[in-house]
């Protein structure tokens, strides 16, 4: 469930502060109807352009036309109206008024369609804090929408879903027997997520599937060891071997244990393994692309009003002179395709492997006085050469399948050709 994500370097205190909760409320209950309302004309739309209606006729609708209701001026007594029909009509009559507050400010995040932008309460902000630091309890696969399917960004290594068999790539169908099309990535995490020992079935498909398989994963409390390396000796050649599984807390700290490594070892090449790396903090990918990139541009933010904010290097570089090859894949996300993106605009790295993810938005966190929590996007990142990322993903230089085949076999060509490569 990561993303590319970096932390409000000042916490804001929410517009709302200091704001009666009526207002409150009923700005964010409205535009939770309003959201609910734009997708569902989102969808009558997409259903019926190029439809076949009796008679052979064809419905075209102009999908960018604003329906009318949007146009209107705002009537707030909607939202009295609307919470005042819950109170009295609604089946259950223990319904909390917070939770209709925290399902309202919700569903202002929902309105925008964008999956990466989320609003946390405050168990949910305090459980995604716990993620970031390295420690959580879950499955251990990061979760994303990619063509409108939840879907297997990746699993982290020797978690419960590596274990059990999750993919990169997977797309999950159900959860526990519910329906997971059309569910929110937010909701759908929170409910993948659960106490340790626990088990949670998901029902996969993926390319080689001939129909649907249930997964039934236990949860476990999961330790995430950001990097680790090793020495490999080829044709007589050692050749250090560094894999980033993500981008949080620790991974700058490791990294740099990492490099001295490197340095004092005095390699004949180095492979950075960001293959199922989800992403996680800006900062940290931006620290690890300057170990090779030397006081110059790494990613560039681009906000919605047009505005830059460009990241260099801070000139360390310490391995600019290091032969490198980056091994990729489709579940290298957000920090990783920075990492990746850098390197190749540079041509201080060979990339091998398999087409990125596609995650190329910016998201600030911002947290509230109650814990809770919106994680918002703010901009698109684009590489040093401008390449805009987002939806598109990074090809690689050499591109090398890892086949089912392979997984099963502990093979591993993508590897095996960064060594031939290094060593011949």
């Amino acid at each position: 469930m990561q993303f590319q994500y970096q932390p409000s370097r000042s916490p804001k205190k929410g517009w709302w502060c200091g704001v009666s909760i009526y207002v409150v409320v009923t700005l964010v209950l409205f535009s939770f109807v309003a959201g609910l309302l734009v997708n569902e004309y989102r969808w009558k739309i997409e259903t019926q352009k190029g439809a076949d209606i009796a008679g052979g006729a064809v419905v075209n609708v102009e999908k960018n036309k604003m329906p009318e209701f949007l146009s209107k001026d705002v009537d707030f007594n909607l939202f009295w109206q609307l919470w005042e029909a819950i109170k009295i009509r609604y089946i259950n009559k223990d319904i909390l008024d917070t939770k209709l507050f925290y399902g309202a400010l919700a569903g202002m995040v929902a309105s925008l369609g964008d999956p990466h932008s989320v609003f946390f309460d405050p168990e949910t902000t305090e459980k995604f804090t716990k993620e970031l630091s390295g420690s959580f309890e879950g499955i251990g696969a990061e979760i994303g929408i990619k063509n409108n399917h939840l879907t297997v960004i990746a699993p982290l290594p020797d978690t419960p879903a590596d274990k059990a068999g999750i993919r990169t790539g997977d797309v999950i169908l159900a959860i526990d027997n519910m329906d997971a099309s059309g569910i929110s990535l937010d909701y759908a995490i929170s409910i993948i997520r659960g106490k340790s020992g626990t088990n949670v079935i998901l029902k996969i498909t993926r390319e080689e599937f001939t129909e649907p398989k249930d997964f039934t994963i236990t949860r476990g409390v999961i330790n995430i060891v950001s990097v680790k390396y090793e020495m490999k000796d080829y044709h007589g050649k050692k050749i250090a071997y560094i894999e980033i599984n993500q981008f949080i807390e620790d991974t700058v700290e490791r990294f740099d244990k990492a490099v001295r490594w490197a340095l004092e070892e005095n390699p004949d090449g180095l492979i950075i393994d960001l293959r199922g790396n989800p992403g996680g903090f800006l900062d940290g990918a931006v620290r690890v692309a300057s170990e090779w990139v030397d006081g110059e541009l790494v990613v560039t933010e681009k906000f919605g009003d047009g505005s830059i904010k460009e990241y260099k290097s801070p000139s360390r570089a310490r391995l600019k002179d290091y032969k490198t090859m980056v091994l990729i894949n489709e579940g290298s996300a957000s920090g990783s395709e920075i990492v990746a993106g850098a390197l190749q605009d540079y041509g201080l790295a060979t990339l091998i492997g398999k087409k990125t993810f596609g995650k190329g938005s910016v998201q600030e966190m911002e947290t509230f006085t109650d814990g809770s929590a919106v994680k918002l996007t703010v901009a698109k990142w684009l590489t040093p050469k401008g390449r805009e990322i987002d939806q598109l993903g990074i090809d690689p230089d050499i591109e090398i399948d890892l086949t089912k085949d392979d997984f099963n076999n502990d093979n591993d060509p993508q590897l095996d050709k960064a060594l031939e490569i290094l060593a011949p």
